[in-house]
């Protein structure tokens, strides 16, 4: 079976250098995407899946680091590089606070950055063949998100997608706080009203799997998000 490629989105206002760097990751086995402005970027990484955004940090409409703390909101895992004319040291250091994996300055060899990227998408391959593979013990329940089954006495619950997607990002903030926004954008790809409906709904329905352990709660801390509160062993 052929690997699947990795998509990038490109944020570029300079055409002709948008155009070239395209052609050149393109021609490096990478799918693509070119918007020539942030709010064009956003736009396309609310419809579609990216496994790593090039922004340009000026940009008509929205800047490029605006579009990063929209983008952080929505996948805050997701590899950022800054592409930037900018080299002053306080833009540098504003571009690593947005959690940006790198901050290249204009002109740039391509050839370094088409390494910069191979090596990032390469870790992020490893930590998430480690993250797929995870399983979850809560309480007398144990949760297969691979497999999407949720265990208790011997009776296994197969979860709905978005079922699975919710307890999976409850049980990585275990404990502490999973912020509604996050959860919203990441699995609903916004946080409007009818989104927040639509999850309340699902967490009634995690809460209902999961009540036959009374020790596990998923609390509404109201206004911020939830909180799935497991007892750690003694």
């Amino acid at each position: 079976m052929e690997d699947k490629k990795a998509r990038i989105l490109l944020c570029e206002d300079d055409q002709n250098l948008g155009l070239v760097l395209k052609n050149y990751l393109e021609l490096n086995d990478f799918d693509v995407v070119l918007e020539r402005d942030g709010r064009l970027g956003l736009a396309a990484f609310q419809r579609e899946k990216f496994d790593l955004c090039l922004l340009d940090v000026m940009m008509p409409n929205m800047d490029g680091f605006s579009l990063a703390e929209e983008i952080r909101d929505i996948d805050p895992d997701v590899p950022l590089f800054f592409l930037s004319a900018k080299t002053m040291k306080e833009d540098i250091i504003q571009g690593y606070k947005l959690g940006a994996d790198d901050y290249i300055t204009k002109p740039f060899d391509s050839e370094v950055l088409l390494l910069k990227i191979k090596a990032i998408l390469k870790r992020n391959e490893e930590l998430n063949k480690e993250q797929e593979n995870k399983e979850f013990d809560l309480g007398s329940f144990h949760f297969n998100p691979k497999l999407r089954e949720l265990t208790h006495s011997g009776q296994t619950q197969t979860l709905s997608p978005k079922e699975n997607e919710l307890l999976k990002m409850l049980c990585e903030h275990m404990n502490d706080l999973l912020p509604r926004e996050q959860a919203l954008k990441k699995i609903w790809g916004s946080d409007t009203y009818f989104n927040g409906r639509s999850m309340d709904v699902y967490i009634a329905k995690l809460r209902k799997y999961l009540k036959e352990d009374s020790s596990i709660e998923i609390v509404n801390i109201h206004g911020n998000g939830f909180r799935l509160v497991v007892p750690t062993p003694a």
